[in-house]
C-alpha cells in the first residue's frame, strides 16, 4: 500500500458513545457497532445512540454526525430488508452482514442496489462461492470458532479474500505486525486496512482507551509502510 493510502483502520464492537468519541479522536476510519442480541456487544438502539435528540446542541448533532459518517451496521440474519431498516433509521451508509452463505449472494445484491456500501465478511476456509462486494473482511471461520466475529480468534490466512480487505481476527496494536508478516506474499496487494474488537476491550463490550489507541496508531504506521 503506498503512502499516499494509509490504509483503513476499524474499531468494532463499540456499544457506548464515548468509546465511538475516543475512537474517532484516536483516527479510527471505521466504527462498527453490532446488532445481534447474542453478542455481548449488542447495541439495543442504534439509531438513538448515533443520532442526537432534537434538544441537543449544534456540538452534539454534529459530534453524532461525524460517527455516523464512519459508522458500519454490524447484523447477522438471511434477509436484506431488516438490514436496509436499520442501517436507514441510524442514518448509516455501510452494512456488515452476517449472512448464511446460501443467502449471501442475494442479500448482498439487494444491498448494494439500494447503494449501501457492503462490507462482506469472508471466513478463512474453502469452498466458498465468490460474492463481488465493495470490501471483504478475512476472519476466521464462524464454524470454528462458534460466533459470526468478535471471537478474539486468529485464523491461519490459507484462504485469502476474492478482492479487497480488512484483516481481522485476534488482533491489537502489539501483534499487529506479526500478523502483517504472516500475510501470505500473494495476498498482500488487496490488504486494505485491520479490524479489531474484542481484543481492545477492558470488559465485553467496553473499550480500553489504551489499546484502541495504540491499534489505531500501528495499525496506520504499517499501513503507510
Amino acid at each position: 500500500m503506498n503512502g499516499a493510502d494509509r490504509g483503513l483502520v476499524k474499531v468494532c464492537g463499540l456499544t457506548r458513545l464515548e468509546d465511538a468519541r475516543h475512537a474517532l479522536a484516536c483516527g479510527a476510519d471505521l466504527l462498527g457497532f453490532v446488532v445481534h442480541p447474542p453478542s455481548p456487544r449488542h447495541v439495543a438502539d442504534l439509531p438513538a445512540l448515533l443520532n442526537a435528540p432534537g434538544n441537543a446542541c449544534s456540538a452534539e448533532h454534529a459530534e453524532r454526525a461525524a460517527i455516523r459518517e464512519r459508522a458500519v451496521v454490524v447484523t447477522v440474519g438471511d434477509a436484506a430488508d431488516p438490514m436496509l431498516a436499520l442501517a436507514r433509521a441510524a442514518g448509516v451508509r455501510r452494512i456488515q452482514p452476517h449472512v448464511p452463505e446460501a443467502r449471501r449472494a442475494d442479500v448482498v445484491r439487494v444491498l448494494k442496489a439500494a447503494g449501501f456500501f457492503v462490507l462482506l465478511p469472508w471466513a478463512d476456509r474453502p469452498g466458498q462461492e465468490t460474492v463481488e462486494a465493495d470490501l471483504h473482511l478475512w476472519e476466521p471461520d464462524p464454524a470454528r470458532t462458534g460466533v459470526a466475529g468478535g471471537s478474539g480468534q486468529a485464523h491461519a490466512m490459507e484462504v485469502p479474500p476474492p478482492g479487497p480487505y480488512l484483516l481481522a481476527g485476534g488482533l491489537d496494536g502489539d501483534n499487529l505486525l506479526a500478523r502483517l508478516q504472516a500475510v501470505p506474499r500473494g495476498a498482500l496487494g488487496d490488504l486494505r486496512g485491520f479490524d479489531a474488537a474484542s481484543r481492545l476491550e477492558a470488559a465485553p463490550g467496553i473499550k480500553d482507551p489504551d489499546k484502541v489507541r495504540a491499534f489505531v496508531a500501528r495499525g496506520h504506521e504499517l499501513l503507510k509502510g
